[in-house]
């Protein structure tokens, strides 16, 4: 006689040929996508693009100097400051080593801003020499290589020139910022990669307690992440898509953030299937009959908020919304297709130790989320309005948030550039060591430079290039960058000198601020339009959409207020990135209701199964909770890593969206949304069919479903 089986140990059904022929030729379509898609995912970051121009407002009148510099005699040039400084007051021999070392410079690279000559600051203590080239022009790692050896030739190393203790050597300067800021970028691919990679990975591990599951989503969503970048890298080639570093980064972390949510869905659906369906294939087919709609309304919100984003005048904000839906959509492609075939082939022996045998049943046991949704349906009006109160008092923190972070301050390390700036700023009082570009047609040159000089809160003003119909003019205003004297100069420039442009670093960042409070202004209801759109067609009703978008606008204003609570009082930050209020916005509405979506399709399904209202509601919660909590916290993990990247944006962007996440999934999904639904019973479905269903008795109980059924 054979063996007997024991009872834990799954039948070996043998699948027949036809279903492992559909898998093998899903994977084998995946593998050729991956073969041509690897040589155009790795030159992506060839084509990304972090000039100033590529982050601008396309209509800004910051950007237009920006781009008739560029056409200038010389193209951009690349302006620096180089500042020497000793405690105390600079000797005759320091002053005679820094003419030399600059005329050095000068001999090295042809400089267009002349001859080099020093400006002595008052008290004695700084001399500082103005640097332009044209020699790199628009290539960045020309920049980049000027910059280096400017620095190399003004000493051993950042700081001290010469050996000459007690005197030190910086090179500021928007050329210098520039390149500090591309060099930050130029790490950005790799350490987000392998930080967004353990992170995943580890959480996976703790979820499943398997040594093998969880190799299978990580490497499919791997597969998503390097289709994407090839896809990116083709829309570059035929469309000019601007991708800046930023948005590559963004991209990534969603791929890996929503695609692994996706999986998790996915794996638990398929798990539970696997118990009541003999057959891994059919059991596939039928976890993707469950939660495939929730699964693509989810991916479709992402997609549509992000798309909103095209709408937006800010260069890099409109780049980002098809790069972020490019990512989202092979997340979602790699998902459905490419997983359940690699899951059907490696069968159930996938899941060791805890296989899931045809014919079993979970143990019975009282979960965390059964004791949340009983408090919930005890007292729901309770629940509700201590929930909405404690939101209210979160999002009050939006009055500390910091005003708009310079460009100086925008790193959390400070390098060489700001460093220059700081010492200027504190040597000069009586003018900004930071021009004011202005560009005035080459006729009326003369006269613009005499107005420019005769503007209020303007310390002096020089004539510099001139050519395709334009001359160039530096304006020095008496009051330092980012001050609000020096911006009250901006305007009355921009006032004062009709058919002129202004710009420069300074009104940029103005221009950044204005054009991200017009784009909120236009692409907040868009997100909100499409997004509710997308649930009204999934949920066939109206009041259950619009709870969870009340839901999830709540969350963002209260993760808003954590952000002013933190921002200056702990991490130290000196200003917040214009651009996180929309960005956070998008991601969170856009992400957030993923959760409020896979909570309300499960209900649905279980109203429409007879379920009385409130038991429907908490059936949804006891067996979606678990895995809404594992999608949550691996969301919130992989934009948590964003924080340990040095640039203070990001961190801002991932503290935001982190926190955001976390009381999405653990508060509002859990006690909010959950004991609305109670409160309005059958209301919530309203006006579709099922709100209008006469009232069911309350089922047997049900045998205990595993958590992540939808």
């Amino acid at each position: 006689m054979g063996a007997v089986r024991s009872a834990t140990e799954p039948p070996q059904v043998k699948p027949p040929a036809r279903h492992r022929a559909v898998a093998w030729a899903i994977v084998l379509l995946w593998v050729a996508v991956v073969a041509l898609a690897g040589p155009f995912a790795g030159k992506l970051g060839d084509v990304q693009r972090d000039n100033i121009v590529d982050y601008l407002p396309a209509s800004a009148d910051s950007t237009q100097v920006a781009k008739i510099q560029q056409a200038l005699p010389g193209g951009e040039s690349t302006d620096l400051v180089v500042v020497f400084h000793r405690d105390g007051g600079l000797t005759d021999a320091d002053r005679a080593d820094a003419q030399r070392r600059l005329d050095g410079i000068a001999d090295a690279h042809p400089l267009a801003s002349g001859p080099p000559r020093g400006v002595p600051s008052q008290d004695g203590s700084t001399l500082m020499f103005p640097v332009s080239s044209n020699e790199p022009g628009t290539d960045n790692e020309a920049r980049a290589a000027f910059v280096e050896d400017v620095r190399e030739r003004l000493g051993d190393g950042a700081g001290v020139s010469g050996g000459r203790e007690g005197l030190t050597v910086e090179v500021g300067g928007s050329g210098a910022l520039q390149t500090d800021m591309e060099a930050v970028f130029e790490t950005i691919d790799g350490t987000l990669m392998i930080a967004t990679v353990s992170v995943v990975a580890v959480l996976l591990i703790l979820t499943y307690r398997s040594p093998f599951l969880w190799l299978v989503p990580l490497a499919v969503v791997g597969v998503a992440a390097l289709t994407s970048r090839a896809v990116i890298y083709g829309f570059v080639q035929g469309f000019d898509l601007t991708v800046t570093s930023q948005s590559g980064g963004i991209m990534t972390v969603l791929v890996f953030g929503a695609g692994t949510d996706y999986a998790l869905l996915l794996v638990a659906r398929y798990r539970e299937e696997l118990r009541r369906v003999q057959r891994p294939y059919d059991a596939m087919l039928a976890a993707l009959r469950g939660c495939g709609p929730a699964v693509l309304a989810s991916s479709g919100t992402v997609a549509a908020g992000l798309l909103c984003l095209l709408a937006a005048d800010l260069n890099s904000a409109r780049g980002l919304g098809p790069v972020g839906a490019v990512g989202v959509v092979c997340a979602l492609a790699a998902m459905l297709t490419l997983l359940p075939a690699v899951l059907v082939l490696l069968g159930r022996r996938v899941f060791w130790p805890l296989v899931p045998a045809y014919g079993s049943r979970l143990k019975q046991r009282r979960s965390l989320f059964t004791a949340m949704g009983g408090s919930a349906g005890r007292r729901p009006g309770l629940v509700l309005g201590s929930g909405v109160v404690l939101l209210c008092v979160l999002a009050l923190g939006v009055l500390g948030l910091p005003g708009s972070l310079s460009q100086e301050d925008g790193f959390t390390d400070r390098p060489e550039s700001v460093s220059a700036m700081r010492t200027l700023a504190d040597a000069y009082p009586e003018r900004s060591a930071q021009p004011i570009s202005v560009v005035a047609p080459a006729d009326r040159a003369d006269q613009v430079l005499a107005e420019a000089r005769a503007t209020d809160g303007v310390a002096a003003a020089e004539a510099g290039r001139t050519g395709d119909g334009w001359t160039e003019i530096a304006v020095f205003a008496k009051d330092g960058p980012d001050t609000a004297g020096e911006r009250a100069t901006i305007e009355a420039l921009r006032a004062g000198l009709d058919g002129s442009h202004v710009g420069g670093p300074s009104a940029q960042q103005r221009d950044l601020e204005e054009t991200n409070t017009r784009d909120s202004l236009v692409i907040i209801p868009l997100v909100l339009v499409a997004v509710l759109l997308v649930l009204i067609a999934l949920l066939r009703s109206l009041v259950a959409p619009l709870i969870l978008i009340a839901a999830v606008v709540a969350v963002w204003g209260a993760a808003l207020g954590l952000g002013g609570l933190v921002f200056e009082g702990l991490f130290g930050f000196d200003g917040m990135d214009p651009g996180l209020p929309l960005l956070s916005f998008v991601f969170l509405v856009a992400l957030g209701v993923d959760y409020g979506i896979f909570l309300m399709h499960r209900m649905r399904e279980e109203a429409l199964s007879g379920a009385d209202p409130a038991a429907a509601a908490l059936t949804a919660l006891r067996t979606t909770g678990g895995v809404i909590a594992s999608a949550g916290l691996v969301l919130a993990a992989t934009f948590a890593v964003l924080m340990n990247l040095p640039l203070v944006a990001l961190v801002e962007m991932g503290f935001v969206v982190a926190v955001g996440v976390l009381l999405d999934t653990f508060l509002v999904r859990t006690y909010l949304v959950t004991s609305a639904s109670v409160l309005l019973g059958r209301r919530v479905w309203w006006p579709g069919a099922l709100s209008r269903r006469p009232g069911v008795a309350p089922m047997a109980p049900e045998a205990p479903q595993p958590a992540g059924r939808l």
